[in-house]
């Protein structure tokens, strides 16, 4: 049970993605991210997605301009937009013949071993079943991920490692709105060179500069967090322009492209079932 499915892959999508830049649904985006994750299937992989967008989208129908700011209003906004979310994944997958199935997550979910047993038996059952699970955090019903200064999941980044790590996947992939990460920030200084190849987080740590895009809330800090989870626990992890999808044929035919994250070869895991031991607040 301690072994990575070597043919298992998490692949996390970011609210900047996921909409255009006027704030609506990018419905290219979802064809194309449910197209290329269903041609992948096809191939052999049991693909789980981990979806940010749901406050974005959910503003959105609800024509809440600007974004709103109070809790009650951004879970109304979240509830309305994981429908909304779930409606256009089962749609563009349904047409490649995919089935889709939801599951939201909060921290506790994952902190306490029972439910996280539990976590992990449904995510084999349903990859098993040749199903694609598209997983989000349960903005709707829990305040942590929202309100806090110090989110648990970063925008779904870290969320996606747990994942990862939890389904002993064999790789991460993150979608980002740049290439990958650069020594500098590539928006205000265009001759920023793209980092390939990082063999430990802490090395680039400084290059992670600050928040991500208006419409989204994680950073680079965020997935380079996720990176580290990742590795830590033995599973290679990559960071790929989400509007550049045939990038990762690249990775999954073993080559290069965004940045890559090399697993770390040790990986400490429960005695008893042989799912890794972490803490989301160490």
């Amino acid at each position: 049970m301690s072994h990575l499915y070597r043919e298992r892959i998490v692949v996390k999508v970011g609210t900047s993605t996921l909409t255009n830049e006027a704030g609506g649904v990018d419905l290219r985006s979802f064809e194309r991210l449910a197209r290329v994750l269903s041609d992948i299937h096809g191939r052999g992989y049991q693909v789980i997605l981990v979806s940010s967008g749901a406050i974005a989208i959910g503003s959105d129908r609800l024509g809440m301009e600007p974004r709103p700011k109070s809790l009650r209003a951004k879970q109304a906004a979240a509830a309305v937009g994981q429908c909304r979310i779930l409606f256009l994944y089962d749609k563009f997958f349904g047409e490649y013949g995919k089935t889709t199935a939801q599951i939201l997550l909060n921290a506790d979910d994952v902190e306490r071993e029972e439910k996280r047993a539990n976590l992990v038996n449904t995510f084999d059952t349903l990859l098993d079943m040749g199903i694609i699970p598209v997983v989000n955090e349960n903005d709707s019903v829990s305040f942590g991920e929202i309100e806090s200064d110090e989110r648990l999941f970063g925008d779904n980044d870290v969320l996606s490692a747990i994942v990862a790590v939890l389904c002993r996947a064999h790789k991460l992939v993150i979608l980002s709105d740049i290439d990958g990460l650069y020594e500098r920030d590539p928006r205000s200084n265009p001759k920023a060179k793209l980092i390939d190849v990082v063999e430990d987080v802490a090395d680039v740590e400084r290059c992670a500069g600050g928040a991500g895009s208006l419409r989204g809330t994680g950073g680079m800090k965020t997935k380079l967090q996720a990176a580290d989870l990742a590795t830590r626990n033995g599973i290679d992890a990559v960071i790929l322009n989400g509007r550049r999808l045939d990038r990762l044929y690249t990775v999954l035919d073993g080559g290069r492209a965004g940045t890559v994250f090399a697993a770390r070869p040790k990986v400490v895991r429960d005695q008893n079932d042989g799912t890794p031991r972490f803490s989301l607040r160490a």
